[in-house]
């Protein structure tokens, strides 16, 4: 089954790739490595605001990471030149979680998009990572996430 197939099967369509807020590029290239800028969670088009262990839950923040995933996947696909079939492996992925200080799930919000990166792209799916608590987000937004990947 092809990402595409997969990402249909999972009723997930890719947005139109988010525009830098600042002064960065979105995603840049050297050699067959990609590293895609943060992105942070968005709900209805707009930053998904909260902070894990004050307003937002873990299942909150996990579904939040998930549509930051969905957005990644989104710029990836831009950076293969429109084929997703050209990425050989998601090879780290980075979270910021926007969290209070005795907040410590931040590994398993961060599961939201680690677990859809897997389901997408099965085996190469399979990333290093990090899951950080930040103080804040831009914009307030609860998730931010990076991504590096290897693609042909």
């Amino acid at each position: 089954m092809s990402f595409y197939e997969k990402l249909k099967a999972l009723n997930i369509e890719l947005p139109p790739v988010a525009k830098p807020v600042a002064a960065y590029v979105m995603h840049v290239q050297t050699g067959n490595t990609v590293f895609l800028s943060g992105h942070i969670a968005k709900k209805d088009g707009k930053p998904w605001v909260g902070q894990l262990g004050k307003n937002m839950s873990t299942e909150e923040g996990k579904q939040a990471a998930r549509a930051v995933a969905i957005d990644l996947m989104a710029t990836l696909q831009d950076a293969c030149g429109g084929d997703l079939n050209r990425v050989r492996r998601i090879v780290k992925v980075m979270s910021l979680v926007n969290s209070t200080g005795d907040f410590t799930e931040q590994h398993l919000v961060t599961n939201g998009a680690s677990e859809l990166l897997f389901e997408v792209f099965g085996e190469q799916g399979k990333h290093a990572r990090s899951a950080f608590g930040v103080a804040q987000n831009p914009m307030g937004a609860c998730v931010e996430i990076e991504l590096i990947a290897e693609i042909a």
